[in-house]
């Protein structure tokens, strides 16, 4: 399948200060356990490398897979899988919006992906207890990404190719290059929620 790349002039660089980009912990996959170590909820994280998209429909598929022994469609080790079904691109693109997806949608399959190896999801909104326990237990992460700037999460996009389930057309799986993309731990491996911690701090 052919593999599209751009260099990208739209970067969430071009958008930040030269301070708030350097206070910034910048990450680069696939991630090791020592990396993930170091992250805590609220941290503000650019990432630069190689990331998955995936929604329900191929989680589900994943999951299907292995339940009836054949193995995944890529490898699973040490990558951040993007909940994300990105619009078709315009002329001159390399990819259309690319905003997240909430993230809830994909509580069912999270766990076991997670033991396949996924060691970091990107999405909107909160996750189930049963996820955020399974985060702790297979020293996993889940960034946010904001709803609603799927142009600018765009921008940190270099590079695109459809690696597998093509027939599901926006939901296929995809190989991204991305660099510098603004994402925000929201729950750590240590247990912590960002969201929860958000709505205790409201309550004082």
């Amino acid at each position: 399948m052919p593999q599209c790349q751009i260099e990208n002039s739209n970067s969430v660089r071009n958008y930040l200060s030269k301070e708030a980009f350097t206070q910034m912990k910048k990450v680069t996959t696939p991630l090791t356990d020592e990396v993930l170590a170091e992250l805590n909820t609220g941290d503000e994280v650019l990432l630069t490398g190689v990331i998955y998209t995936a929604r329900d429909a191929a989680h589900r598929r994943i999951v299907e897979a292995v339940n009836n022994g054949q193995p995944p469609p890529i490898d699973l080790h040490g990558q951040i899988i993007y909940y994300v079904g990105p619009t078709p691109p315009r002329p001159g693109e390399i990819i259309g919006s690319a905003g997240p997806t909430t993230a809830y949608r994909m509580d069912p399959f999270t766990p076991k992906m997670l033991e396949l190896g996924v060691k970091a999801c990107i999405g909107k909104g909160g996750r189930s207890k049963e996820v955020r326990d399974s985060f702790v237990e297979n020293r996993a992460v889940y960034f946010g990404a904001i709803g609603g700037s799927g142009a600018l999460l765009s921008g940190s996009i270099t590079g695109v190719e459809v690696v597998a389930y093509e027939d599901l057309g926006p939901e296929a799986i995809r190989r991204l290059e991305v660099k510098d993309f603004p994402v925000i731990v929201v729950n750590d491996l240590h247990g912590n929620d960002l969201l929860e911690q958000g709505k205790e701090q409201w309550k004082r």
